[in-house]
């Protein structure tokens, strides 16, 4: 499984879920998604999402899909995106 990161700032919380939600991450590859908050900035969001291959993950990044949703949804600052591989899953 892969993870990608996505941290950027929204100009307004809402209006982005709203439209993240309205997103069929699942048709653009995705097998999960977490929306993380920044205790400190509530407006710096960083978004994990699982990915069963780094071209499904890399294909998702430069969706013309989610380009345009970023612009819709007010993404405030230019997306960083990290991709890991994950090497093991512990639950305590």
């Amino acid at each position: 499984m892969y993870m990608l990161a996505a941290n950027h700032d929204v100009e307004d919380y809402p209006r982005w879920k709203a439209v993240y939600d309205a997103i069929d991450q699942g048709a653009l590859g995705a097998r999960f998604g977490r929306v993380n908050r920044n205790v400190e900035n509530p407006n710096n969001l960083t978004i994990i999402h699982g990915f069963d291959t780094v071209d499904t993950a890399q294909a998702f990044i430069n969706s013309p899909v989610l380009k345009e949703a970023m612009a819709e949804a007010g993404v405030a600052s230019v997306p960083r995106f990290e991709l890991f591989e994950e090497l093991e899953v512990v639950e305590y």
